[in-house]
């Protein structure tokens, strides 16, 4: 046997037995294909345009802009004390991570069908790295925000230090309920109709546009169970020192979130072997 063949690495694919496994270690080991992965997605979002980097913030800034018009300015709605365009921007920045994230996601399996057909890699690599592709997204927002808060005078608080905690849970809540709606929209081709609605709806059920006064104590508990809500809500907390959600309801949001992720992996995993078949 000559030397170059006794080097040849040998892996053998073989499909799950019993119990899904997520093959984890798997994962770790094509860590470097995610970063290639986020690299291409980069390149292809940034590719031939005009405004180049700088289009990944023209939607949260808009959006904010069309806010403080209508809802500070006309509508009157209350912001804490805090200046509606600071109080707006500080939950459009996740809130764009999360709903780009969830979209990009969803699109990662349909989107990879050359790749899915023909080279072997765990799966999971493709809405992971969908996911953090936004991460460039996040950080020009995030800056744009510094700005806005030096321009009126807010400065980010000591509780800053807990901001990564809730970039985490927006990872974490955004990649489980994109890894559920990516299952089911490859096999069931007419949810993508209804994403762009629950993401919608998602939005003005979160405290984005208006602080969490406003709603009503009966409802207060139920509406702060949702991961958006703690997210947002911690992302004020932490740059603007508002006030921090209740511990109760924010531990069954987070709790939420961790299911949320668990049972969408093993969904994915699960269904991934049909992935092929139906893309």
């Amino acid at each position: 046997m000559t030397q170059s063949s006794q080097n040849i690495e040998v892996r053998h694919i073989r499909p799950n037995k019993g119990l899904v496994s997520l093959q984890l270690g798997a994962l770790w080991s094509y860590r470097e294909l995610i970063y290639f992965f986020v690299l291409r997605d980069l390149k292809v979002t940034y590719r031939q345009t005009i405004l180049g980097a700088s289009i990944a913030i023209l939607r949260p800034v808009s959006s904010m802009i069309l806010f403080s018009v209508i809802f500070g300015t006309f509508a009157g709605i209350p912001s804490d004390g805090i200046p509606y365009p600071v109080f707006s921007f500080s939950a459009l920045v996740p809130w764009s991570f999360f709903m780009v994230g969830v979209n990009r996601v969803i699109g990662s399996i349909t989107g990879n069908a050359g790749l899915i057909n023909k080279v072997y890699f765990p799966r999971l690599v493709l809405p992971m790295a969908a996911l953090f592709s936004g991460l460039v997204d996040f950080l020009l927002a995030f800056g744009i925000l510094l700005g806005i808060m030096v321009y009126f005078e807010y400065y980010p608080t000591m509780n800053v230090i807990f901001l990564p905690l809730f970039f985490m849970l927006i990872c974490i809540t955004a990649l489980g309920m994109g890894l559920w709606f990516a299952v089911l929209s490859v096999q069931f081709r007419d949810v993508n109709h209804f994403i762009g609605s629950f993401l919608q709806i998602l939005m003005y059920i979160s405290p984005i546009v208006y602080p969490l006064s406003l709603v009503p104590a009966f409802w207060q508990f139920l509406y702060m169970i949702n991961p958006v809500t703690t997210i947002i809500m911690g992302f004020r907390w932490a740059l603007l020192g508002t006030d921090l959600p209740d511990l109760a309801p924010a531990s069954i949001s987070v709790c939420l979130a961790f299911a949320l992720l668990i049972s969408g992996a093993y969904y994915f995993k699960y269904m991934e072997k049909t992935f092929a078949d139906l893309v």
